[in-house]
C-alpha cells in the first residue's frame, strides 16, 4: 500500500487531509512536495481540469481530470503533461484538490461533500 493509499482511505472515509505528494506528473498544477488539501469530493459535480485523488487500474493518483463520461459515471484521469492514466468510476474518485501551497483553487465550489460532526460524508 502506498502512500496515496493511505490518504485516499482517509479521505474516504470523510476526512479533509493536507500532504506533501512527490513527483513532477503534475508540474506546474503541483510541483513536488508543495503542501496540498484533499477533501472528500461529489464525482458527479466535477469539471475537466479539475484535480483529483483517484484509483485508475489498481494505481492512486492525484491528477487532472481530462474527460467527462456522465451518462456511464465514470472520470478520466491524465497528467497535467497529457498522459492519459485511464477511465475510473464514480466509486473510484475519493477528493477533489482544493488548495495547493495554502492557495484555495478555483472551481472548487459546490464540488466537496459536507461533513457531519462525526466526520461521516453527506451529499
Amino acid at each position: 500500500m502506498g502512500a496515496l493509499d493511505a490518504v485516499a482511505g482517509r479521505v474516504l472515509d470523510g476526512a479533509t487531509v493536507t500532504f506533501r505528494p512527490s513527483g513532477s506528473s503534475m508540474v506546474p498544477l503541483i510541483r513536488s512536495r508543495q503542501q496540498v488539501v484533499v477533501a472528500p469530493a461529489d464525482p458527479s459535480k466535477l469539471e475537466v481540469g479539475d484535480i483529483v485523488l483517484a484509483r485508475v487500474a489498481g494505481t492512486v493518483y492525484l491528477h487532472l481530470v481530462s474527460s467527462l463520461d456522465p451518462a456511464r459515471k465514470r472520470v478520466q484521469i491524465s497528467n497535467s503533461r497529457g498522459r492519459i492514466n485511464g477511465w475510473t468510476g464514480h466509486d473510484r474518485v475519493f477528493g477533489i484538490c482544493v488548495a495547493v501551497d495554502g492557495v484555495t483553487r478555483s472551481g472548487i465550489e459546490g464540488k466537496t461533500l459536507a461533513v457531519d460532526s462525526d466526520d461521516s460524508p453527506r451529499t
